[in-house]
């Protein structure tokens, strides 16, 4: 959960409480969004062993 949260945080800049108030697939959602992002920035192909990815 922390992890999760110090990822959106670190990105988004988002607030500790909106993001613990938030369920963890939803949590999980905005980290795979959030690394769709930076794949897409980075021109990187989908790598298979991303933490945040397929979960």
């Amino acid at each position: 959960m922390y992890e999760e949260a110090g990822f959106i945080a670190y990105y988004f800049h988002w607030p500790h409480d909106d993001i613990m108030s938030m369920e963890h697939r939803e949590r999980r959602k905005w980290c795979e969004q959030i690394s769709k992002i930076n794949r897409n920035m980075n021109d990187e192909p989908e790598n298979p062993f991303d933490v945040f990815n397929k979960r």
